[in-house]
């Protein structure tokens, strides 16, 4: 496991999203170190500079978590460590808190809310009926599929596109038109991402290819079915959440209701605060990344 670290204090423990790297975390690192925190941000499993096993299976909730757990226990044997996640990021991270809230002081958790199980939602399906056949999960769920489309465009170009992509709306990656433009033209970069920044990207993933980080999504069944014993099941770690209001997720069908309605705070009792941001999209910690760290700082510092 490959793992970037700075600072000295209460640890925390940062996971990244899809297709994103401990990198996306940079500007959290620095900052938090600065403030007296041990900033800590592996490339999760598949990922990077982290082992990529071949199997799907092997990417499960139950794998990734134990990764975390092996990690914490190598760094922090004794501790309650702070947590903070961002996309599949957060997924991991709600699944730490379920699996082993004895580890967790806090989380600070962005962009994906809690989502229990619900044995009458299966989710590839739920989404295939609201958003078809080219919504980007039903698309990456056939393994070599897309990374053959992907290598057709050269998978650094797909990975700075799904980078780049700060609409509302769901994504769409119909077959032979990806990301609706021609593959010759160049990406229209994000603001809060430089050129240094995509081409580490783009070299990290052409060296390791995107399998690993697609076979998160080709789990989601898996995981729904590996959850049922959490069925009714509550979050029981202090909880701060923050999103955009022009984040993807936050246009999903019900999630607007769930998260202002009371379902997300039925579900997770010790929620502090659940804060959707005007105009920002669902790279939010790199997009505001001063407003995030400062937000962090004050959630965390309550619990020394």
């Amino acid at each position: 496991m490959h793992v970037a670290e700075k600072g000295e204090g209460p640890l925390i423990l940062f996971l990244h999203g899809f297709p994103d790297l401990w990198y996306s975390w940079r500007h959290q690192i620095t900052a938090l170190a600065a403030l007296g925190y041990r900033a800590l941000a592996p490339d999760l499993r598949g990922y990077g500079g982290t082992d990529a096993p071949d199997s799907v299976s092997d990417y499960t909730c139950f794998h990734v978590v134990g990764d975390l757990i092996v990690l914490l226990d190598a760094v922090a044997p004794e501790d309650k460590v702070f947590v903070v996640g961002h996309d599949w990021g957060a997924i991991i991270a709600w699944d730490l808190c379920l699996f082993r809230p004895d580890r967790v002081k806090a989380l600070f958790n962005l962009s994906v809310p809690f989502i229990p199980y619900n044995p009458r939602f299966k989710p590839v399906e739920t989404w295939k009926a609201f958003f078809g056949n080219d919504h980007y999960i039903v698309r990456f769920q056939e393994p070599g599929v897309m990374e053959a489309e992907f290598a057709e465009i050269g998978v650094g170009r797909a990975v700075l596109d799904l980078l780049s992509y700060r609409v509302p709306d769901p994504l769409l990656l119909p077959k032979g038109n990806l990301f609706g433009h021609p593959p010759d033209a160049p990406v229209d970069l994000p603001p809060w991402m430089s050129q240094q920044d995509a081409d580490y990207y783009a070299t990290q993933f052409e060296k390791t290819g995107i399998t690993g980080a697609l076979n998160y999504y080709r789990n989601f069944d898996r995981n729904w079915e590996l959850s049922a014993p959490w069925w009714k099941s509550e979050i029981k770690v202090p909880v701060k959440f923050v999103m955009g209001d022009l984040d993807l997720v936050y246009t999903m069908p019900g999630m607007k209701d769930y998260i202002h309605k009371g379902g997300f705070k039925r579900d997770v009792p010790l929620l502090e605060e659940a804060l959707v941001i005007e105009g920002v999209t669902h790279w939010i910690h790199l997009e505001i990344p001063d407003q995030i760290n400062q937000l962090m700082f004050h959630f965390f510092s309550k619990f020394h």
